[in-house]
């Protein structure tokens, strides 16, 4: 019986039998990471006005070395070198940017987006050979499983710095009391789209469940974990982009309530 081949895919980057707006998801992921990219970068390397009051930025949580009531180990480190750029940030952002660019769901954003590898399905890319990421340097990206250790802990530490935004200290006795600002809800908001994406990691999904042959043979307690865990992932591209975004808003939000130009309001 004679058969016909129908091309799906032209030769020639970009070219593609596609009709439709294939380009649009690859452009905004590519907007967006930039932008997030670009504001980050900047952010860290300001080194001030990333406290306000109880608040403190995620980007510069824990703030280890620092000049802001918030550091748990003093001022900068005299034996810093003068030539060497100082930000507390800088300290500690190699955790969750690590955990976001080895992250199975950023891979596959910006490997379309960024390196056109390929720019999305059936659309031809700039290269023939596939290498994989068996050979360095993407063989690296297998470290996310331990990066996930890692951003475990910052969960706990942000999650800490949010209840601490809910203790403002009185101007006339310096003692702290209850109360809730705008600024107590933007860091709650933050720590719970980050515990979604983070619970969400297809690590730990495999961390609570995927390790067993059989999960129906595991107790009762491990079977409920991963099914909320697998509910998270199935939203996990949805967490990963309100999480980003989400915590640059935070850091804009203390910044801007820093230096005076926005006004903190309380709640109670």
């Amino acid at each position: 019986m004679p058969t016909t081949e129908i091309p799906i895919q032209k030769t020639g980057f970009g070219r593609t039998m596609r009709r439709d707006a294939w380009w649009w998801q690859p452009l905004v992921v590519f907007l967006g990471l930039t932008s997030f990219i670009v504001y980050s970068t900047w952010a860290a390397f300001q080194g001030v006005h990333y406290t306000s009051g109880p608040y403190l930025s995620p980007f510069y949580s824990p703030e280890i070395f620092g000049s802001s009531p918030h550091a748990l180990m003093g001022p900068k480190p005299e034996i810093w070198p003068s030539w060497l750029p100082f930000s507390p940030a800088l300290l500690i952002l190699w955790a969750p940017a690590g955990f976001r660019m080895t992250c199975y769901y950023y891979r596959g954003a910006y490997y379309k987006a960024f390196w056109a590898d390929p720019p999305a399905c059936a659309v031809s890319e700039p290269r023939k050979k596939y290498l994989g990421e068996n050979s360095l340097p993407l063989i690296l990206q297998n470290i996310h499983r331990y990066f996930l250790y890692v951003a475990l802990i910052f969960i706990v530490l942000l999650g800490m710095d949010a209840v601490k935004g809910f203790w403002f200290a009185d101007e006339e006795t310096g003692k702290g009391s209850f109360g809730i600002g705008i600024g107590s809800l933007v860091l709650v908001i933050n720590v719970v789209l980050l515990g979604g994406y983070t619970f969400g990691c297809h690590s730990f999904r495999h961390l609570v469940g995927g390790v067993r042959d059989r999960l129906s043979r595991s107790s009762r307690p491990r079977q409920c974990v991963f099914d909320c865990v697998s509910c998270l992932n199935r939203g996990h591209m949805r967490f990963a982009w309100m999480s980003l975004f989400w915590v640059g808003f935070t850091d804009v939000y203390v910044r801007l309530c820093s230096m005076g130009i926005w006004t903190d309001f309380r709640i109670f």
